[in-house]
């Protein structure tokens, strides 16, 4: 049996009847990152001496009686996410030598729960980009053809998983980029309701947009997840004080009558025709499970792109003021101080990074900000209203996470407006603010795997996942994983 195949849930239940040690599953997860890793290039840190250890201590809790949703589980985290003692750097040189002196709210909770930490995973630099290209170390590849781009930002998370090399990981999403990755890489991905997972501890990139989620090997696995991560959370003013449902026992209800609203702006030119005709078919199916599909309209769709891409530049721009040289981590030398400073960004950043920068810094300069910010925030307003009015006729929205299946590495890096349209069916829900989902839904005649996005109102993530649940076990697209 490889255990490392295995998914959180089938795993927990194997450890609970004592027919594998922890000890044993942390192997097998090693074994695999051994076999594999050298080509799929997922992590930016392995912590192996500590899986270790704690999976001598996780055991000595079970033997003791325990079980835990999490407790023996090795988890991946990406690396924009803070980790007491252990390496974070938001993959880039800027931050290289980064140690974070405190926890993120998320990994305390996966910590209280008993998961084991496998390692901290690639990512576009500070999570801005839409291939993992853009990492300051090394290029991630997708496991199901290592010389295409595993999606990104969480490219690091979604290989990792889709690659066997955790059980599950934690990314995190401000355009797009747990889902797209998810979607490319064949695996779950899902961005939570801004505010129902805190966000103490993640490295900001566009703190109005930013939010984690969990990725995995089917939606059970998600479920577990956020049931854990999901919570108010003192530590962050945004997080929410929203009652938590248990997510996982609302999976097996029934989708008799659902209302599934079908945006016509979703179904674009352009679009390749093997996704097009595979998230039709998931509509079909999940109509032969008692859904009513409807076709809706979100009118401002095409404003989303240019809307998001001036928001979150702004907002990078002032995150990313902090790292000059004195407060954190890399710093070049200079004949003065803001000799200094110029310098240290100049080699502590990567290009894309500093394209949004000043992208941001213009956007916000005077005389420019009322024509751009002001009226970017007047336009996610509607953004936002164009989905409440469309939940007034539909339970869910049903649509394809990426235009396009993963493209090869190298292909769109000299064009970053063609590489910003990735996203563009990711974009408005980040703009929104409303929790969505992307799972298997079929593959391209080349065998690379399509993903179906199921978006739902405010703090409605228990109907997304019951819906996602439904269609996973009516197909058996999630079962399939690559050969490496």
């Amino acid at each position: 049996m490889e255990l490392h195949a295995l998914t959180i849930a089938e795993l927990r239940a194997l450890l609970d009847r004592k027919e594998a040690s922890v000890r044993d599953v942390v192997d097998s997860v090693y074994a695999r990152i051994d076999a594999v890793e050298d080509r799929v290039k997922a992590y930016v840190s392995l912590t192996r001496e500590g899986a270790i250890e704690a999976a001598a201590g996780c055991q000595k809790k079970i033997d003791e009686g325990n079980s835990l949703p999490l407790l023996g589980i090795p988890v991946a985290i990406k690396d924009n996410m803070c980790t007491e003692g252990i390496r974070t750097t938001c993959s880039s040189r800027i931050l290289s030598n980064f140690i974070p002196p405190y926890e993120s709210t998320v990994t305390s909770r996966l910590t209280e729960q008993g998961y084991v930490l496998t390692g901290k995973t690639n990512l576009d630099e500070f999570a801005m980009g839409s291939s993992t290209e853009n990492s300051g170390f090394h290029a991630t590849r997708n496991p199901w053809d290592l010389a295409r781009i595993p999606g990104g930002s969480s490219g690091g998370s979604a290989a990792a998983v889709a690659a066997d090399e955790c059980i599950a990981a934690l990314g995190s999403d401000t355009g797009g980029s747990i889902r797209q990755p998810a979607a490319l890489c064949g695996v779950v991905g899902m961005k939570p309701t801004y505010g129902r997972v805190s966000r103490y501890g993640l490295v900001a990139f566009a703190s109005s947009l930013d939010q984690i989620g969990p990725i995995t090997k089917n939606v059970k696995d998600a479920a577990i997840l956020m049931n854990i991560i999901s919570g108010r959370d003192q530590m962050d003013s945004t997080s929410a004080p929203v009652p938590v449902p248990d997510f996982s026992g609302g999976l097996g209800r029934e989708i008799k009558g659902l209302k599934v609203g079908i945006p016509r702006e979703y179904f674009i030119e352009g679009m390749d025709s093997a996704v097009e005709a595979s998230v039709r078919a998931a509509i079909r199916q999940l109509e032969s499970l008692g859904a009513i599909p409807e076709e809706i309209s979100l009118p401002h769709t095409d404003y989303a792109v240019a809307t998001y891409y001036l928001l979150a530049t702004s907002e990078a721009s002032s995150n990313l003021a902090r790292y000059d040289g004195v407060k954190y981590g890399f710093r070049e030398s200079g004949k003065d101080l803001i000799d200094m400073y110029m310098k240290t960004r100049a080699g502590g950043f990567g290009a894309e990074v500093k394209r949004r920068i000043m992208l941001g810094t213009y956007a916000l300069s005077s005389g420019y900000y009322d024509a751009y910010y002001r009226k970017a925030q007047q336009v996610r307003t509607l953004i936002k209203r164009d989905f409440e009015e469309a939940f007034r006729r539909a339970d869910v929205i049903v649509t394809p996470t990426s235009p396009t299946a993963a493209f090869h590495l190298g292909e769109k890096t000299e064009d970053p407006l063609q590489m910003y349209l990735s996203d563009i069916f990711t974009i408005s829900v980040n703009l929104a603010g409303v929790p969505a989902i992307s799972l298997p839904c079929g593959f391209t005649p080349g065998n690379l795997p399509i993903g179906l996005q199921i978006i739902g109102r405010h703090f409605d993530e228990e109907t997304i996942l019951r819906t996602a649940y439904a269609y996973e076990q009516a197909t058996e697209w999630h079962a399939r994983r690559p050969t490496l």
